[in-house]
């Protein structure tokens, strides 16, 4: 890609044009004005940089700005563009209408990128880098597209598309809509539910529509099914000669029931719309992700074998020639976490997310097997990455004091790209955050991070909130937490642990909380306090505690058991896990790890918070989404019932509306407004004026 003639500066510059501001009249030296604390408010303020899209040849990055306005409660998403040799950053669409997922075109003369755009639904629009123009359309779905996937010669996509609803009209399967008036039915049809699976959170409802993969040829604008059947099909992958299909389905007898998916493969030309298929994969386990070795001769993909580990296995890198045969295991004895699989343009490696302890990786593979060489790595959480055809290597990295932005590696280490928030940080003092490992109750050692109040006084010994994170296979990492530091900037000492289950740790770690919910995992946090306890950081006389979704759930069994924090908030957590059977989302998992209720009764009855509720000396608040499938706001009721009629200091809030994320802006500053005003009363001691 050559942008180097004058021509195309000029048109650039044209096209976006910039603002001078002219020197100040004085040369006298102004001090730079005193540094504040982090606001709740600012969390609408920090920009969120999105994944990188190398050109094919390493020399220029696009990427994605997202912008939140507070008062209009909608956030806007801006492709720009910058050289990795330190250029200057390009807008490359408008600011009024949101634009995202940028990708070269192969010869890296166009950039691609989605949009919704005119009210209607997100398609695929081309920029033309070279002679510059207004961007054009590429695709006019129905449906739209949600992602580019493109063949290797840019002719076709492949798009993952949820089955037509029968009564509406949709043109692009030539669906003509069904007989059921809406005068009919004025409130909505009936749901007549008979899945196994019948519900998720953000969708409602299940019925038997489902995920299936097309392939649309753009000059033809032709549309073709190219799986069907009562299953899900996801994470579509061409082969490079654009002639084999290969994707992500669990067609066992009751797909609802357990998490056996495999990888498929299929014709991009078939015409009985997947009829004839070649199962690749036959692991009782989890086989997801596949991507086609540049010689067609083998995929790669992520695979959980670990049946007897279900939810808690680990995610492993794998190989499978592309015309079946035995799997192999790349990563089998490093047992970590593995995800987002490319292959190097030439085919000798393959590159990787690694998930390791508190830190997040990236990493590569020969793709035959060997030693594993970590490119990017150290106290940081590196998450999504673009690699060119050259090897140059462009990932979104985050650090504690730090909100994810771009960073190239190179021999020298590490070189930042962008800067999006440094204006708005520049007069902000965060708190310094602190690793810490400790023993647990048995021995078990535990790492963990506090997280200071940004004039932290060593000789001083701070209220202290213990934050849970949820999952509960999730973990806290070098990553920039907003919460962390505001409760740092509003004078508290933040602890933050990964207790067992936690995901960064290796199998049998994780495992280690399998049918123990609350009784595994509640002294490793607990731990945690007693270790800033020892430090001189916490007063053991001013804890509090808190988490959201499995933080909430461990939060409610942490005051069934003890009476040490003086406040708690939990939210969208979970009480009594019966309770829960056939009303949330989570029917596998309860299954898998509990067993059926009416015959393991006592290990469900024995986890459930709800059973310990006399114990609950804690004030506590409650707080769930109305609309939660994923941990129903009946949870909170239930919980928050028990302690009003006890006479404990309780009290619940439902936010209207909401999921279990994704809240308006409005409830998001209410609930963080709630938490710190919860604390301020029950842990410090403070009157609260939030009612």
């Amino acid at each position: 890609m050559n942008f180097k003639s004058l021509a195309s500066i000029l048109f650039i510059f044209a096209l976006f044009p910039f603002t001078f501001s002219a020197a100040p009249d004085s040369e006298e030296e102004t001090s730079p004005p005193p540094l504040r604390i982090l606001e709740i408010d600012d969390t609408f303020k920090i920009k969120n940089v999105g994944g990188p899209e190398l050109s094919p040849d390493g020399k220029w990055v696009a990427y994605t700005v997202t912008t939140r306005d507070f008062e209009k409660n909608r956030s806007k998403t801006r492709i720009w563009m910058m050289a990795t040799d330190n250029g200057e950053p390009i807008p490359m669409t408008v600011e009024a209408v949101s634009s995202r997922a940028p990708k070269f075109s192969r010869d890296g003369k166009k950039l691609y990128f989605l949009s919704a755009r005119n009210g209607g639904k997100s398609q695929m629009w081309s920029l033309n880098l070279v002679h510059g123009g207004e961007a054009q359309q590429v695709t006019s779905l129905k449906r739209g597209v949600s992602s580019i996937n493109f063949s290797r010669d840019e002719k076709k996509l492949l798009l993952v598309l949820k089955d037509p609803d029968p009564d509406k009209v949709d043109k692009d399967s030539a669906n003509k809509g069904g007989k059921d008036s809406p005068k009919k039915w004025p409130k909505g049809k009936p749901w007549v539910i008979d899945r196994l699976q019948f519900k998720a959170d953000y969708t409602g409802y299940l019925d038997h529509r489902r995920n299936h993969v097309y392939v649309y040829d753009i000059e033809s604008k032709k549309l073709t099914q190219v799986t069907s059947g009562d299953y899900d099909d996801y994470s579509p992958a061409w082969s490079h000669d654009g002639k084999t299909i290969a994707f992500v389905s669990n067609r066992t007898e009751e797909p609802d029931g357990n998490y056996n998916t495999d990888i498929w493969l299929v014709g991009a030309d078939n015409a009985d719309k997947g009829k004839s298929l070649i199962q690749l994969t036959t692991s009782p386990g989890a086989d997801n992700s596949p991507k086609w070795h540049p010689n067609g001769k083998f995929i790669a993909y992520t695979s959980a074998p670990d049946v007897e580990g279900s939810n808690y296995a680990t995610n492993h890198l794998a190989v499978i020639g592309s015309q079946g045969g035995e799997s192999r295991l790349l990563n089998e004895d490093l047992d970590r976490n593995v995800s987002g699989l490319e292959f190097s343009e030439d085919g000798k490696y393959i590159y990787f997310n690694l998930e390791d302890s508190g830190e997040n990786h990236i990493a590569r593979i020969p793709a035959n097997g060997g030693k594993i060489t970590r490119l990017i790595a150290g106290q940081i959480s590196a998450g999504a990455f673009s690699l060119a055809d050259n090897g140059a290597l462009v990932a979104r990295i985050s650090k504690p004091k730090l909100p994810g932005e771009l960073f190239i590696a190179g021999k020298h280490g590490l070189r930042q790209l962008t800067h999006v928030n440094k204006e708005h940080f520049s007069r902000i003092k965060l708190g310094e955050t602190e690793e810490i490992h400790y023993k647990s109750h048995d021995g078990l050692e535990i790492e963990g991070f506090i997280t200071k109040p940004p004039s932290f006084n060593p000789a001083f010994r701070y209220p202290t909130l213990l934050l849970i994170h949820g999952g509960p296979i999730s973990q806290y990492s070098y990553s920039f937490s907003f919460e962390a530091q505001l409760f740092a900037a509003n004078g508290y000492v933040v602890v933050r642990s990964n207790p067992r289950g936690s995901s960064g740790y290796g199998r049998d770690f994780c495992f280690a909380l399998y049918q123990g919910w609350g009784e595994k995992d509640y002294r490793d946090v607990l731990a945690a306090v007693d270790r800033a306890i020892e430090l001189g950081y916490a007063d053991p006389d001013r804890l509090g505690v808190g988490g959201f979704s499995y933080g909430g759930i461990l939060t409610n069994y942490i005051i069934t058991q003890t009476d040490r924090f003086k406040g708690a908030v939990s939210g969208a957590g979970s009480g009594l896990y019966t309770a829960m059977y056939g009303h949330d989302m989570w029917l596998r998992w309860y299954e898998e790890e509990f067993g059926l209720p009416w015959e393991n009764r006592e290990l469900w009855e024995r986890l459930s918070p709800f059973n310990y509720v006399q114990n609950v000396t804690t004030p506590t608040l409650f707080a769930c989404g109305e609309k939660d499938w994923n941990m129903p706001v009946q949870n909170s009721e239930q919980l928050y019932q028990a302690l009003r009629r006890r006479g404990i200091t309780t009290r619940l809030v439902v936010y209207p509306g909401e999921h279990h994320g994704g809240w308006t802006t409005a409830h998001e500053k209410d609930f963080l407004e709630r938490r710190l005003a919860w604390y301020d009363q029950y842990v410090k001691g403070e009157a609260s004026g939030k009612k």
